[in-house]
């Protein structure tokens, strides 16, 4: 089927962040790269050409992954620790934990493919738990950008910051949200569109599906204000609260389980400053069958017109 004539051009974040790692590392010989046998998966290939000696693969072992990025952070290097999300996460969670954040080593965890990106291998592929994992450990911040300008500007703080953390990318093409030349700052969400009758909030590849529903919203005469939370952990307190206060509900959309990610961390703040009506559409505390991802989130309700439901039927809560 061909796409609409207008529809916009879609890219995969994981070009991004590797033109963006390949840039980088040209400009800083610290920068290292480390994977699980995943150099195609995770884009690494134009890596391996320049900078052969700084790419580590150690094959299908992503604890013993996990562990060298540790040692190289601490003999000084930068690395970027990528596998796909999964297993990155789900298999090597107790060596992210003692030495990762424990010892709050300077190792950035990129998480390939990460939510339902990779539907037609099933339930294992399926990476709906690691908001959950990854944002209650301490010194670990956790990030999810909407496109390919955000996943450049985001690899491109990680590597300056001073620490670990953890980038969940997907495989999903996704279009242009933000303008070139945007500034990732950790903490902060983008007011991507504003109003006041209820706020949608989002990141990675559910951001531009809730500016579509927005916009089925603003069709119906409701004014939707729409929230970019690219950073699960720290999250920006202060503009859910505004949101919280000024549009009287709240209604987020993520790419993982209901249960412990982004939807939760938004929970915990307005219930704690806040309380006001709120829907959380995700993965419903279920395993996600086999399906494409685009399949798989239209199933689970957050088609844009299924979004621009939930989020009318929530206003009449207020």
């Amino acid at each position: 089927m061909n796409a609409p004539i207008n529809a916009p051009k879609l890219y995969d974040c994981r070009d991004a962040f590797a033109t963006t790692l390949e840039r980088l590392a040209a400009e800083n010989e610290t920068i290292v790269a480390v994977c699980n046998d995943s150099v195609g998966s995770s884009k690494l290939g134009g890596f391996k050409a320049k900078f052969a000696e700084r790419l580590v693969n150690v094959g299908i072992a992503e604890q013993n992954m996990v562990g060298v990025g540790a040692g190289l952070a601490n003999g000084g290097r930068i690395p970027f620790v990528c596998a796909a999300a999964p297993f990155l996460t789900g298999r090597s969670l107790e060596q992210i934990k003692a030495d990762i954040s424990y010892s709050n080593a300077n190792v950035k965890l990129v998480g390939i493919s990460s939510g339902m990106a990779y539907g037609e291998l099933g339930p294992t592929h399926h990476s709906i738990e690691d908001f959950a994992w990854t944002r209650v450990l301490p010194n670990l911040p956790v990030i999810a950008p909407c496109d390919r300008i955000e996943t450049a500007a985001a690899v491109k703080w990680a590597a300056a910051y001073n620490g670990p953390c953890f980038l969940r990318l997907s495989r999903v093409g996704v279009p242009d949200l933000l303008p070139e030349g945007h500034k990732f700052e950790l903490g902060k969400a983008n007011l991507l569109r504003q109003g006041s009758d209820v706020t949608l909030i989002a990141n990675g590849t559910l951001t531009h599906r809730i500016l579509k529903a927005a916009e089925i919203l603003a069709d119906r005469g409701i004014n939707a204000r729409v929230l970019n939370l690219a950073t699960v952990r720290p999250i920006d307190e202060e503009a859910i609260i505004a949101a919280a206060k000024e549009t009287g509900a709240i209604v987020t959309a993520e790419e993982h389980s209901i249960f412990g990610g982004l939807g939760s961390a938004v929970a915990e703040v307005v219930v704690d400053n806040a309380p006001v009506p709120m829907k959380r559409l995700g993965v419903p505390g279920v395993y996600a069958p086999t399906g494409s991802a685009e399949f798989l989130l239209d199933e689970f309700g957050m088609a844009p017109s299924a979004i621009a439901d939930a989020a009318q039927s929530l206003i009449r809560r207020k």
